[in-house]
């Protein structure tokens, strides 16, 4: 893509040149148009594309001179996405740079699956990688990747781009000795008639003019910003869905992100709870405690079939978790657990019996690294004329299931993307 000299650029075009791309999003995309309106729209000299750092969107004016107006639109949802999907506080322990590049590959690939048009031929949007969040993509990018993100990530510099040292490590050629402007009001409402403006702002809600680069965000303001997105992201959502405006793609990542992510034990406790058997009896009572049928409290245990799915998806680490899990639950509800290992067949060493009393660890003979059916264990509790409480599946959901399903509560504890025909679907988060 060849550049225009700087001489040739009217700011003034460019900047229109935005605001109409910001115009067709609303009408258009309404729930993206309504993401992009939060980030005021910052000329920036030092930037050689565009950027965020969650409070505004900095562009350079040769890049966007070269853009069609559905790519501008690309570029402005581009950044509004990583503000909305968290990319700007979830980075944790990674390393930067594969840590963009992986940001860059969830966004590009659902900007894409929307119809947005990118800026540039060879764009980082992996299909492999399609459905995955840049969590799920992260271990998948090489460590010494030569992609790299067309824009600038501005969350956090604490590593150097492309460094591949240790995350703690701050590189002093990132930080930036301009002034900071500590607004408590910038970009905290986000509404279209301070950040909707028609003119470049030499000091915006970034507090940075067209040549400063703007400092690197505290903990507590990357915090800050990210409720603010996640509430933004809510009322989006709430309107785009009314309207009638929000696509199926959309609808899926927004729902994804908006459940409440309750850890995976205290779902799988509750399961348990509201399966105990604890009621009021009404049997006769012995002669010596007199003719009166009263009602008195029985508790009994309750049986549980767990299974694991063996077949080298799921890491013998994550399954002596799931175990030693299901080990302090029982105890809890006076549980007997029937333990199944099965990849495509059933474990020739299964079942493990364990009363609430037993000590519960993974077994050490426990086989499999073949394919994935879930098919034999619902086999298995059939031909052993078993009627449990609650049947609990730890898995990845790859695989084959049965057609129908039992007349037992089935949960199915799901590391990955995968869904599930029937029964109650927990994601390991």
């Amino acid at each position: 893509m060849s550049s225009k000299p700087l001489a040739a650029v009217d700011p003034q075009a460019i900047l229109t040149k935005l605001s109409a791309a910001r115009t067709r999003l609303i009408m258009e995309r309404p729930f993206l148009g309504s993401l992009v309106m939060h980030l005021p729209l910052t000329e920036a000299a030092w930037c050689k594309t565009t950027g965020t750092d969650a409070k505004a969107f900095y562009y350079n004016p040769d890049f966007v001179a070269n853009l069609s107006l559905a790519q501008t639109q690309f570029i402005l949802a581009h950044e509004a996405l990583h503000c909305a999907m968290g990319h700007t506080h979830r980075r944790n322990h990674r390393i930067k740079k594969r840590w963009d590049v992986a940001c860059d590959h969830a966004v590009n690939l659902m900007l894409i699956e929307e119809g947005l048009k990118p800026p540039l031929h060879g764009i980082l949007a992996n299909q492999d990688y399609e459905t995955l969040s840049a969590e799920e993509i992260y271990p998948l990018i090489p460590e010494d990747t030569e992609e790299e993100s067309f824009d600038e990530h501005l969350f956090d510099e604490n590593e150097s781009q492309g460094s591949q040292s240790d995350p703690d490590e701050s590189d002093p050629a990132e930080s930036d000795p301009s002034e900071r402007q500590d607004n408590p009001d910038s970009g905290n409402q986000g509404g279209q008639g301070r950040e909707g403006q028609s003119e470049p702002q030499e000091s915006d809600a970034a507090g940075a003019r067209p040549h400063d680069k703007p400092n690197e965000l505290s903990p507590a303001e990357r915090e800050e910003l990210n409720e603010q997105w996640k509430n933004r992201l809510t009322a989006a959502a709430q309107a785009a869905r009314q309207a009638g405006k929000l696509s199926q793609s959309m609808l899926r990542w927004v729902d994804d992100l908006l459940a409440p992510s309750l850890p995976w034990r205290a779902l799988l406790a509750r399961y348990f709870m509201t399966n105990q058997r604890d009621d009021y009896s009404w049997r006769r009572p012995s002669r010596r405690e007199g003719s009166a049928i009263l009602p008195r409290l029985s508790s009994e245990g309750i049986d549980v079939i767990a299974a694991i799915d063996t077949s080298g998806s799921i890491g013998n680490e994550e399954l002596r978790e799931f175990v030693t899990e299901l080990d302090a639950l029982k105890g809890q509800v006076r549980a007997r657990v029937t333990l199944l290992a099965c990849d495509y067949k059933i474990s020739d060493n299964s079942p493990w019996e364990y009363e609430p009393w037993d000590a519960m660890d993974l077994p050490k003979d426990v086989e499999g690294g073949g394919g994935t059916d879930f098919r034999p264990v619902f086999d298995w509790v059939e031909l052993e004329n078993r009627s449990p409480n609650l049947l609990v599946y730890f898995t990845d959901a790859e695989g084959d299931f049965p057609r129908f399903a039992p007349s037992y509560p089935v949960i199915w504890l799901v590391k990955g993307k995968g869904v599930v025909p029937w029964g109650e679907r927990v994601q390991l988060n």
